[in-house]
């Protein structure tokens, strides 16, 4: 798995052993659910739990409550959407998407895109860490890019994170050029989890762009890997 996952193989011996724990809690907790005709043997599956797991290497099992299963895809799935706008008319339309987190139920991921982030883990996307992100926002009881912090630095937290949305936010509306991926800018929630990914994959760049974010980020998950 070393070898296969380079955020494991970059980890130093005391937090490559306290993932490893954490792995083995959610390969028990968890069901593993390969659909679409995809198979995964025992060393896939414990990659997967590794790589879930890497978000929770400060937080602990508690980021595991609330959910049962992962559910992997062989590649990019599509979902049926619906919307009641103000008028009241329904939209329907479909989505493609490589990963997804229910906030009372599975979390949904790409084997493909697991793979390619794995093959390129410094291209600023890891879409397992994306997902459980959104996992340890909503334990809160509210899916707002916050997640459960100590009061104080939830304060310093839901202020430096609003500062640095915004001003993306700002960005992507006037059709600028921006260093952290334009997604971030859909809502609170996805800028904590697309932040996330980058404080895996390309951490330079985050503490670049958004030094008080990363910083935040250091604290609640660690160094980095690629620090």
């Amino acid at each position: 798995m070393r070898s296969v996952v380079p955020w494991v193989t970059a980890l130093d011996e005391a937090r490559d052993a306290r993932l490893r724990d954490l792995a083995a809690h959610f390969l028990h907790e968890k069901t593993i659910s390969p659909v679409g005709g995809l198979t995964l043997d025992e060393a896939q599956r414990c990659m997967l739990a590794a790589l879930c797991c890497l978000p929770l290497l400060e937080f602990g099992t508690e980021g595991l409550r609330g959910w049962s299963q992962l559910i992997v895809y062989p590649d990019a799935f599509r979902v049926n959407r619906t919307h009641v706008d103000a008028a009241g008319v329904l939209h329907e339309w479909e989505d493609e998407l490589i990963g997804e987190a229910w906030e009372l139920g599975p979390m949904i991921l790409s084997w493909a895109d697991v793979m390619a982030d794995c093959e390129d883990p410094g291209a600023g996307f890891c879409v397992a860490s994306h997902e459980m992100a959104h996992k340890l926002d909503v334990l809160d009881g509210a899916l707002d890019g916050t997640p459960p912090l100590p009061r104080p630095w939830q304060r310093e937290w839901a202020r430096d994170f609003q500062a640095a949305y915004d001003e993306l936010a700002q960005q992507v509306d006037a059709g600028r050029d921006t260093l952290i991926d334009g997604y971030a800018a859909e809502a609170p929630e996805e800028f904590f989890a697309v932040v996330t990914e980058y404080h895996f994959s390309d951490p330079t760049l985050l503490r670049q762009t958004m030094p008080k974010v990363a910083a935040h980020l250091e604290r609640f998950y660690g160094a980095s890997p690629f620090a």
